[in-house]
């Protein structure tokens, strides 16, 4: 043991606050549970956490049928542009982006993944999931880029690798 971690066993009221101080400062001192640092930054993929910042910066841009942006989109084409400028390619379809996404769980779900809306097992539309059951998407002709709340269950999830 160096002497910077050892701290004595018996500790005045003071000398156990001073002590939790620097170890806290020094950034040592770890809450029962917590992850250090290192892990905590790779916990969550931070593209998907970009994708879904750029997908909200695209607010208010207008639908349109094939646009994949940077000023008009179509469903897919927000997510493949929201996911390009984070780093990752998708292929061009909802479908196709469902069908090379890992598919996960609704208790799986986090901010960024994509949300897939199918009938049939044909899958017709998609968004990011923004969280407390939102998305960002692009809905249909006649509209623009919007936060919307999930208005079906029939929906799949897909996280992008």
């Amino acid at each position: 043991m160096t002497a910077q971690n050892h701290v004595p066993s018996k500790l005045s009221r003071t000398g156990a606050v001073s002590a939790l101080t620097v170890a806290a400062l020094a950034g040592t001192l770890l809450a029962p549970g917590a992850a250090p640092e290192a892990q905590a930054q790779t916990a969550g993929p931070s593209y998907a956490t970009k994708a879904l910042n750029v997908a909200a910066s695209k607010k208010g841009s207008p639908y349109k049928y094939g646009a994949a942006g940077p000023t008009r989109f179509d469903c897919s084409g927000l997510t493949l542009y929201a996911y390009k400028k984070a780093g990752k390619n998708l292929p061009r379809t909802a479908q196709q982006q469902y069908n090379k996404t890992r598919h996960i769980s609704a208790s799986s779900l986090r901010k960024g993944d994509l949300v897939f809306f199918h009938s049939g097992g044909r899958v017709y539309h998609v968004g990011i999931y923004a969280g407390s059951n939102r998305i960002w998407h692009s809905p249909k002709a006649g509209s623009v880029v919007k936060l919307e709340r999930l208005w079906t269950s029939k929906v799949l999830f897909g996280r992008v690798r």
